[in-house]
């Protein structure tokens, strides 16, 4: 059943095609930018990516690049943001360009935000495991801000959602916020090129989590469903092409498309996300890649929990062309034959084998699964996460 009372709002223009990045500081100009700080990390800077960005501003009359920051951590915590922002003001920046995957564009929302509220310390703004603050009595923002994701997965650029690591509190904290989310992505599948397979697999399954999370909340609708369904079957569709041949430029291109799209029906029907709350756990608790660990779960919560999915198990099973025909109960049961299969195709993590999660651990997570901000959507019953735990540790 699907929610009719909505608000759908793609907020992010999407600028998508080879040498996109080429058109970035028109944008930013266009956008009323002058001083532009750019963030990265490390390991893109290694690899050329950070400089080739840095490139496209010479010799350009209409915006300056005034600072070149890359020292964003993976799984950026509060104190990466805060250093950020202290850069920010020392070079007196007033827009952001974010070269990165998840953790430097959800970082760089950190940022605008602290910026922004004039904020020295980000956990100020997300205490008690977040804040949620959307709506049209949201103040817009006024810091240009364009996202340049290097991966397709995690979406990060096209949402008002930040997730990042609260070291005080030891959770992932969400700050969901209306306009966090970047005024322009830019697509450019040349920057994913070098990108390796495991990681291209772990991140398009964190974009297929997205999309399947969309098609199966209660607060789904026409929009957010067509974005979901499209975008699943275009990961379904091109990843294993990726794998096989990394440097298909189409296929790395729709990844990307799928990726944005999968985003936008997440958060535009956020209800219950049992995946991702999760997922949020065993990132927290135990430092696993956000990607890795929705590719594990991913199946697995859809198995533990039918009484979540089979009232949107009819769209899901569409999804992976099963037949109509089939009861409910079977559709779950095919959908979740599929995506185990799917997971041998890709050579994705199926298990948490390979990070030895002892008996306190997996006591942690499953403290943390409902201490996550997302658990107040869907409280997964006790016995049940001890299933999912049990299932794939």
């Amino acid at each position: 059943m699907m929610n009719n009372n909505f608000m759908f709002n793609m907020r992010t223009a999407i600028l998508s095609g080879e040498d996109s990045i080429n058109d970035i500081p028109d944008q930013l100009a266009a956008r009323g930018a002058h001083r532009v700080l750019l963030l990265s990390d490390i390991g893109l800077e290694t690899v050329g990516l950070v400089n080739k960005l840095i490139g496209v501003f010479e010799n350009n009359m209409q915006v300056e690049l005034v600072g070149v920051y890359t020292d964003i951590k993976a799984d950026a915590g509060c104190d990466d943001i805060n250093k950020a922002v202290q850069y920010a003001n020392k070079v007196k920046a007033d827009s952001i360009v974010a070269l990165g995957g998840g953790s430097v564009i959800d970082a760089s929302k950190g940022i605008k935000y602290s910026l922004e509220h004039k904020l020295d310390d980000i956990r100020e703004a997300i205490r008690g495991g977040g804040r949620i603050d959307v709506g049209s009595h949201v103040k817009p923002f006024t810091i240009p801000h364009i996202g340049v994701p290097t991966t397709a997965g995690t979406g990060a650029e096209a949402s008002p959602i930040a997730v990042f690591f609260n070291d005080v509190e030891q959770i992932k904290a969400s700050l969901v916020v209306s306009g966090l989310e970047c005024d322009l992505a830019v697509l450019d599948p040349k920057l994913t090129l070098g990108l390796p397979i495991p990681l291209t697999v772990s991140t398009a399954m964190d974009a297929l989590t997205h999309a399947i999370e969309a098609a199966s909340s209660p607060m789904s609708n026409a929009f957010t469903d067509a974005y979901a369904v499209q975008a699943s079957r275009l990961i379904l569709d091109n990843l294993p092409i990726v794998v096989s041949d990394p440097n298909n430029i189409e296929a790395r291109t729709e990844l990307l498309q799928a990726s944005t799209m999968a985003i936008s029906a997440f958060y535009s029907s956020l209800g219950g996300i049992p995946i991702h709350n999760c997922a949020h756990a065993f990132g927290a608790i135990a430092h696993i890649p956000h990607g890795d660990a929705n590719s594990v779960l991913l199946p697995a919560v859809i198995e533990a929990l039918p009484e979540f999915y089979l009232p949107s198990i009819d769209k899901v099973a569409s999804i992976f062309g099963l037949s109509q025909t089939l009861t409910a109960e079977e559709k779950h049961r095919e959908v979740v034959l599929s995506l185990r299969a799917f997971q041998v195709q890709v050579k994705a993590h199926q298990t948490f084998n390979n990070w030895s999660l002892n008996t306190d651990t997996q006591s942690e997570i499953a403290q943390g699964i409902e201490k996550d901000m997302s658990f107040q959507f869907y409280a997964i019953p006790k016995h049940k996460i001890e299933q999912i735990l049990a299932a794939i540790c």
